[in-house]
């Protein structure tokens, strides 16, 4: 018996060493790489370039976002590298184009060509799994990634564990929630039965922006006492359809809204506010954990802000993209030129940049900032942005940014654009229609050079038809079918 106690009690100790020695295996491999900096990539929803305090807002207050801005580089000419949200989404987590991977539309309009004068490209409506994203790597590198908040690139066999994330929370196929106030499901707005996963428990008057910092937070304190670099991917569903602000700011926003301004929507005003306060709470935790000086913050929007109308406002224009032209699923700078601001190590401080770069990018600039190598056989269109983070005024080697929509949108027919230098022109394939804006003079593009310049025109189509061949874009086709 006695023997038998010894026995029992040494195998106890055993599992219990095993047990610790497991446990503390995520530790020991943090260890190794505590070196490489923390990444937090906040995205907004819809969210304009014009949104912003920092980029010229009149009514809305964005003081958090003005003071990253002010801590790190805001960039003047950043883009979506699609007008939509599904496209940009896998040109930032691949760093290659939509048009490079077919997925040029939004994932739940990916299998249908519509019955309009051009039947549209029937798209992959979700990222391959095959597809090396920068969450792979990092993972392999030995960071904790956590994906929370809008996924949207696919079904379930795309979800963000398929792509690197040790974790989803709340990412789903869909792009949008019910509602902005828990439960957060039902069929009240969109007419299919819609839910956020991973936010219970929760309570009433519980606001989906807030739910998701939460989340965050929680995931930024345990990996901070495990000290264990992480990879928090931060996708908000603000400020997106349905236009839902918190009562009291709508409120406020009422009060301010005069004729004079052009921004006059106090729902969609509340939304941007509730934003900008969670962005506020994510920099404040990040401060309060002593990460401020090893971790890389990307904030940034996946298009233009939407200029249509939604059916709890009717009577509200959503957003206003002046002085920008249009505004989401257009090529026009509304629909593609957005908000952008890095703030992290080697990162100057309180900087602007005016280098025109685009979603595709974020890809090599993550590898570079946590010193993490790719197969360099694998083609990718997006360029490391780390020379114009540490200098603004450096240069990186690129000859055009490209934008390929050959689908149909309230604000646009199936188009394609080419932005080299200050010269932008867009190529409309219904009529084969080319307009030629100067936007070092005309950033509103409302004086169409086309005429003036044809030479211009024809070496600039030239270059995107060549582009579009190059990597394989699919195109709209006539549909003989339509009346």
């Amino acid at each position: 018996m006695k023997r038998r106690c010894i026995s029992l009690l040494f195998s106890a100790s055993l599992w219990l060493l095993i047990v610790a020695a497991a446990r503390s295996l995520p530790a020991q491999l943090a260890a190794s790489v505590t070196d490489r900096p923390n990444v937090v990539f906040l995205l907004a929803d819809d969210l304009g370039w014009a949104d912003l305090g920092c980029y010229g807002s009149e009514l809305h207050e964005t003081p958090n976002l003005d003071r990253l801005s002010s801590q790190g580089v805001r960039f003047t000419d950043a883009y979506a590298a699609s007008p939509v949200c599904t496209p940009t989404r896998a040109s930032i987590l691949t760093g290659k184009h939509p048009a490079r991977l077919h997925m040029t539309i939004w994932r739940e309009a990916a299998l249908n060509q519509g019955n309009r004068r051009l039947l549209e490209p029937i798209c992959l409506d979700s990222l391959p799994a095959t597809e090396m994203t920068s969450a792979k790597l990092l993972k392999e590198a030995g960071y904790y990634n956590v994906h929370i908040g809008k996924w949207h690139v696919g079904r379930a066999e795309a979800y963000p564990q398929v792509h690197g994330f040790h974790r989803n929370i709340g990412g789903t196929l869909w792009g949008a929630p019910q509602s902005f106030w828990y439960p957060f499901n039902g069929d009240q707005y969109f007419s299919d039965w819609r839910y956020v996963p991973d936010l219970e428990p929760g309570q009433p008057g519980q606001y989906l922006t807030d739910a998701l910092t939460a989340q965050a937070l929680q995931v930024m304190e345990d990996c901070a006492k495990a000290k264990r670099p992480f990879f928090i991917n931060l996708w908000y569903h603000a400020v997106h359809t349905p236009i839902e602000g918190k009562p009291d700011l709508v409120r406020h926003y009422e009060a301010k809204i005069t004729n004079e301004l052009r921004q006059r929507n106090p729902y969609y005003a509340a939304m941007v506010h509730s934003l900008d306060e969670n962005v506020g709470r994510v920099l404040g935790r990040i401060d309060e954990l002593g990460l401020a000086e090893n971790t890389l913050v990307v904030f940034s929007s996946d298009n233009g802000g939407f200029v249509n109308t939604c059916k709890l406002h009717s009577e509200l224009q959503v957003a206003n993209n002046t002085p920008l032209r249009s505004g989401k699923g257009s090529c026009y700078e509304g629909g593609v030129r957005v908000p952008l601001i890095v703030r992290g190590p080697k990162v100057a401080a309180a900087a602007v940049c005016s280098t025109p770069v685009y979603s595709c990018d974020f890809f090599p600039t993550l590898l570079d900032a946590t010193d993490i190598a790719r197969e360099p056989s694998e083609p990718i269109d997006g360029l490391s942005l780390a020379p114009l983070l540490s200098d603004p005024s450096a240069e990186i080697t690129r000859d055009a940014l490209y934008f390929h929509y050959p689908h149909y949108y309230p604000t646009t027919t199936p188009v394609s654009a080419i932005r080299k230098g200050n010269w932008k022109l867009l190529e409309y394939y219904e009529d084969n229609l080319a307009e030629l804006y100067d936007l070092s003079v005309d950033m509103g593009e409302n004086k169409n050079l086309a005429a003036e310049r044809p030479d211009l025109v024809q070496q600039l189509r030239s270059q995107l038809q060549a582009w579009r061949t190059r990597i394989g874009a699919q195109e709209p086709t006539l549909n003989p079918n339509f009346e």
